[in-house]
């Protein structure tokens, strides 16, 4: 039982330093659809990932309609899979109103986090889920791109959790980076403010 507290003390701390650093990145300000501005730099951009299937792909590969972008990892214990299941939520409520969003899933821990882990993971969560891992220094790169942050623990070789930011990035093909969403943020809200930008576009 302690083991378990231990895990989920240290998930609330993984928790508020992913928070703490990407409200150094992130700030509010006004937008038709409600959007928050940034501060501190662009978000998103190119990147070059491993998809479920085993091959090398870019962003433009992968974003070809609006799409969530979400950074985590499968052995994470809670977090990711609330945040993944969220997004397929708003991903069926987009459908229902005649939208086409993407959700993708990418792995932090490409240690562990194999091409048949990540699609496994992906697949659990929804039929148009993207997983895409890749090597450390590909993950690194795209985790740089869209300011994320991560940190793997040494206390453990094998069950070790790794401290991450938990936003989820709304990208359009076209415009590229345009809004994040935090973790408390429901489907329904989401849906609502990807549904705005959609027919902005």
């Amino acid at each position: 039982m302690s083991k378990y507290i231990a895990i989920a003390a240290t998930v609330a701390v993984v928790g508020g330093l992913g928070a703490t650093y990407a409200m150094t990145q992130l700030g509010g300000g006004d937008h038709p659809c409600g959007a928050t501005a940034i501060a501190g730099g662009d978000i998103g951009g190119p990147f070059e990932l491993v998809s479920e299937t085993g091959e090398t792909v870019t962003d433009q590969d992968v974003i070809t309609e609006p799409t969530l972008v979400y950074f985590g990892y499968t052995f994470c214990p809670d977090v990711c899979p609330l945040d993944s299941a969220r997004n397929a939520a708003a991903v069926d409520i987009l459908a229902e109103q005649g939208m086409s969003v993407t959700p993708v899933f990418i792995s932090i821990d490409p240690a562990r986090d194999t091409v048949d882990v990540v699609r496994d993971y992906a697949d659990n969560f929804h039929p148009k889920m993207i997983g895409l891992t890749g090597s450390e220094e590909q993950v690194a790169a795209a985790s740089k791109a869209y300011k994320t942050y991560y940190n793997k623990a040494d206390d453990d070789p094998e069950f070790y959790l790794v401290a991450h930011s938990t936003f989820t990035y709304l990208v359009m093909p076209d415009q590229g980076f345009v809004e994040f969403f935090k973790q408390p943020t429901s489907a329904e809200e989401m849906a609502e403010k990807t549904a705005c930008y959609i027919a902005a576009s």
